[in-house]
């Protein structure tokens, strides 16, 4: 299982999260495209550091929502998304061409990610922006309980999915994300290892209601937002690294 990783969404003089540490630990990094993070500065450093430590990349769009860090829905026509889309991954895509990288896939960010797991329809638009794309990149996606039917969609219209699961996060029995505002939505660290231990060694979690929720997860989410998120990162990478 890969570790994937949001980066590069520092902004001008604000910095967010541990890019560099979290860079060294991990397998894929997912670049904030300038739309809810990120700016031409910081996305030329995180590829020069995804570069050095030989980290996979990914797209990381989101709707245009710099002030609310891309985490408010917007109602976007299936036309003007798949342009924001394209927009973002271009950008990226070229800036990556430029440093001698090639990208790999799509993790779409913040509200986008969220309705696009509870919203079909809006799934189906960003699975075909990502195959109109001039590019083969995968996608990179929640593992659901509707997991299959998302691979038959996928597939449909040529693209392949990557599924991921969160390390720190309370799943529903739908295998959604439980909302941040819940109590209990954000595991802590003992929960957290336990969850990727479950994960591991038997391929499920334990949902909000005590439900047993079979995941078939190709990559896990971690964050690289500060000291303790590093810390927790490498540990679950030692975790993984020992099923093996």
């Amino acid at each position: 299982m890969l570790l994937n990783c949001d980066l590069g969404e520092s902004f001008g003089a604000w910095k967010v999260g541990l890019d560099e540490q979290a860079m060294a630990v991990i397998d894929c990094a997912n670049i904030a495209c300038g739309f809810h993070g990120g700016d031409p500065d910081v996305i030329s450093n995180t590829l020069k550091l995804a570069k050095q430590h030989q980290v996979m990349i990914g797209a990381h769009p989101s709707y245009p929502d710099l002030q609310g860090f891309g985490r408010r829905s917007m109602n976007i026509s299936p036309d003007a998304l798949t342009n924001l889309i394209h927009y973002q991954v271009a950008a990226l895509d070229g800036m990556a061409q430029v440093q001698g990288l090639s990208l790999t896939y799509i993790k779409p960010h913040g509200a986008l990610y969220n309705d696009m797991m509870k919203d079909e329809t809006l799934l189906t638009t960003i699975i075909k922006a990502t195959a109109s794309y001039p590019k083969e990149l995968k996608l990179m996606i929640l593992a659901s309980a509707q997991q299959q039917a998302h691979r038959t969609l996928a597939a449909k219209l040529g693209v392949q999915l990557l599924f991921e699961a969160f390390a720190d996060r309370l799943y529903t029995d739908e295998g959604l994300l439980t909302s941040r505002t819940k109590a209990n939505a954000v595991h802590n660290k003992t929960a957290l290892m336990a969850q990727v231990k479950q994960l591991v060694q038997h391929g499920c979690v334990t949902t909000s209601s005590g439900k047993q929720l079979p995941l078939q997860a190709d990559t896990l989410c971690v964050h690289g937002d500060n000291e303790a998120s590093i810390a927790q990162i490498k540990e679950i990478s030692i975790l993984l690294s020992q099923s093996k």
